[in-house]
This record gives structure tokens, sequence and C-alpha cells, in this order.
């Protein structure tokens, strides 16, 4: 094999993976080449790793609303994707840290923590549409394994995380509606899987 050749391939593709990911602009792309050298019976031999890669039929629409219904999806899940990931980073990092915390300090520190959230996301999530709100809550169950109810309910109690319930309700989402890998959402888990490959 031809290791200099190898080499500016493999220099190549790490190029790509990062101007790709300037030219997206999406914080869920990650590049897809990790290059690294190992010792094998005193010989080193260069490797590479790269993310999964995702190969699917291609999708066949009955018509145009049904293909534009798919863009929509995959337009939505790059715009929410990025904000349930978030909503993961910040559940885990309080979680974490209201353990190091007295019981007495942890009910004010988690009032912060809800005031700082409303803060900083509620002009972000004005513009979101209902459908992406919609889907929100289900990616929200995908990365977290708890449905967004549930997660309020962890944090702020049952009575002001039934209080968001009955909010939702009444404009016809909900809280509590999980996500289905397997099942109804088959086809939102293959954009999901494909946006964060960076495929699509």
């Amino acid at each position: 094999m031809n290791y200099k050749l190898f080499s500016l391939i493999v220099g190549l593709l790490a190029c790509l993976s990062v101007s790709a990911q300037d030219d997206l602009g999406d914080p869920t792309f990650v590049p897809t080449v990790k290059v690294g050298k190992t010792l094998v019976d005193g010989d080193s031999i260069q490797y590479m790793e790269m993310s999964n890669v995702y190969v699917y039929p291609e999708l066949t629409f009955k018509n145009k609303r049904q293909q534009q219904s798919y863009m929509r999806l995959v337009k939505n899940v790059k715009k929410v994707l990025p904000i349930a990931k978030q909503v993961r980073q910040i559940i885990i990092e309080t979680a974490e840290f209201t353990e190091t915390l007295p019981p007495e300090e942890r009910k004010e520190h988690l009032k912060r923590v809800e005031q700082s959230i409303v803060r900083e996301y509620k002009p972000q999530m004005k513009k979101l549409t209902y459908s992406q709100g919609k889907l929100l809550i289900k990616l929200v169950d995908r990365e977290c394994h708890s449905t967004a109810y549930e997660a309020m309910q962890a944090f702020i109690g049952p009575v002001r995380s039934g209080m968001w319930q009955a909010f939702a309700w009444m404009f016809g989402a909900s809280l509590k509606k999980g996500y289905d890998a397997e099942g109804t959402d088959r086809l939102t888990e293959r954009v999901v899987l494909m946006v964060e490959a960076g495929q699509i």
C-alpha cells in the first residue's frame, strides 16, 4: 500500500469534513474522520475511523405533497435537533450539580436555572412553528430517554409540570408524548440519524 497516497486521501477527507461542517453551520454535524496510528507486532499502522454511514432504500413519494412533507420534516429536524441536544446537556449538568448541593439549596438553584432557561430560550421558542414544537417534544424524549413531562417533573415537581402539560394540551400538544423510533417515528429516526452523520 502506498502510505503517501493513503495519508493524502485521509488529509483530504479530514479537510472535506471540516469544510462541510463550516458550510452546514449545523451543530449536529460531527466530523466523520479520525486518523490515528497503532503499533502491531512492532510495526506502526495508520488507521482511520469514520462515523456511521446510513444506507436506506430510496424514498418514493406518491405525490408532490408527500415529497414536500418529507422536505419539511428534514428542515424541522435540522432546526430542533440541536435544541433537543442542548436540553439533554442542560439536564445532565443540572442533575450533576444539584447532587453536590445541600437539600435546602437545591430548590433555589433549580429556580435560578428555570429563570435562566426561560430568559435564554423563550425568544428561540417563539420562532418555532407548531409542528416544530411538537417535534421538539418527541426529540427531547429521544435524546433524554424520558418525556419532557417526566424531565420537568423531576426538576420542578408534579404541580408545576402539570400546569405546563395543561398549557401544552390547550394548544393540542402533549409533553407526555413519547418517541417511537421503530413505529410512528420511523421516518423521523431515519432523518435524525442522517442529519447527525452529516449525510443530509
